[in-house]
């Protein structure tokens, strides 16, 4: 395959992935949708009136059989985009003026509705269609006859009430998705700056070298044509010395890449943490350390990060690094609901690791999990420059 081909290939790869990434229900939005039915202890106001009516079955019993379309009609609105929102936000305000004439807690569902409209659309459309349902209200209350003007004004005001917290989260949701949206764009472009970087490191390492390379190669040819072959020999013993300093090089910087630093890891994997709405503490320092020892520190570390976010319902987390008698002592913990432990391939790894560098690996699931890393450090590898403790608590 031509490298056009490549190129329209990882192309089509990129817009795929771009689209199942938007077709991907965000963790905040799917945990909102979850926990919907805890919102429905507004209801309450809806079985108020029902209790003072109980030796009307006719009424109760209608009343009762309408929350069925209600409850359909709630869950879908929150399933459901703007875009589609119009049908179950119409199938509530339908339940709610069918179920007026048997109760007046139907003005529970008109609030409902009232949310979702806020919620969905924007301030003008809402406001229109707040001032439609307290028209409707008071058509209602002539419709059914209900004394006094209670009906309409409550009504009106739980409405509009209820409507106004629906902009407010319509605004926050909005807020949030545009962080969201902010920090894609950053780490974007934090991507360009850094293959920029890498491109310009491989310029500077490569461009004399490899410009030396030739003109000592050419060089060489000639005094071969000439016959002056002992300072052709000497040029190509140089062009030898540099190729083998460029490979070195080279190899140095990918190295550098590769390793991005046990810091840099532990303040990511925090992050990511606190991405997922848990709180995140920082104790105690990390000393600098050789290579295989924090490269492996940091597979590790986010091994006990994946599992955390996996597996794990916890909310708060802490880093505990410790230092002593040429010991690196690390406890992650958390506060998750535990159950008994199934070593799988992620923790079985973590023990590899671990004892190949003589260390030790233990955990504990007494209020919460704790997860303990012993590694033995020579005290000259120690040098407090260390991670700065991070003490608050976001």
């Amino acid at each position: 395959m031509n490298n056009q081909g490549l190129t329209r290939q990882n192309e089509q790869g990129k817009v795929q992935q771009i689209m199942a990434n938007n077709n991907t229900i965000h963790p905040e939005r799917e945990y909102k949708q979850k926990t919907a039915w805890v919102y429905l202890f507004n209801l309450i106001f809806y079985f108020i009136p029902l209790w003072f009516m109980k030796e009307d079955l006719l009424r109760v019993g209608v009343s009762l059989l309408l929350l069925i379309p209600f409850l359909y009609s709630y869950f879908w609105a929150y399933k459901s985009s703007s875009a589609k929102g119009i049908y179950p936000i119409g199938l509530m305000l339908l339940t709610a003026s069918v179920a007026a004439p048997f109760t007046s807690g139907a003005i529970s569902f008109f609030s409902f509705a009232a949310f979702f409209i806020g919620f969905f659309y924007s301030l003008r459309t809402a406001a229109l269609s707040f001032i439609v349902i307290s028209a409707w209200l008071w058509a209602l209350d002539y419709l059914v006859g209900y004394q006094g003007y209670y009906f309409p004004l409550y009504g009106m005001l739980i409405v509009f009430i209820v409507g106004v917290f629906g902009v407010i989260e319509h605004n926050s949701e909005r807020f949030r998705r545009q962080q969201r949206q902010s920090k894609d764009e950053i780490a974007s472009l934090a991507t360009a700056l850094e293959r920029e970087r890498i491109a310009r490191d491989l310029h500077d390492i490569m461009g004399h070298n490899l410009s030396s390379i030739a003109l000592k190669a050419q060089l060489a040819e000639k005094l071969v044509e000439t016959g002056n072959l002992a300072l052709a020999q000497e040029h190509l013993s140089q062009l030898a010395n540099i190729a083998r300093e460029s490979l070195s090089q080279i190899r140095q910087t990918v190295s550098d890449y590769k390793h991005k630093g046990l810091a840099d890891t532990l303040q990511q994997l925090t992050e990511r943490l606190r991405e997922q709405s848990i709180e995140v503490q920082v104790s105690g320092s990390l000393p600098n350390m050789p290579s295989l020892i924090a490269s492996q520190l940091g597979l590790m570390l986010t091994e006990l990060v994946n599992n955390t976010i996996k597996h794990g319902n916890a909310t708060q987390c802490l880093w505990q690094f410790e230092t002593t008698n040429e010991q690196l002592t690390i406890n992650f913990s958390d506060n998750a609901a535990t159950k008994e432990i199934i070593e799988g391939n992620g923790l079985k790894g973590i023990r590899e690791r671990v004892e190949l560098l003589s260390g030790e690996f233990n955990y504990e699931t007494t209020n919460g999990y704790r997860f303990m890393i012993s590694l033995p450090i020579t005290t000259s590898e120690i040098n407090d420059e260390q991670v700065t403790p991070n003490k608050d608590v976001n």
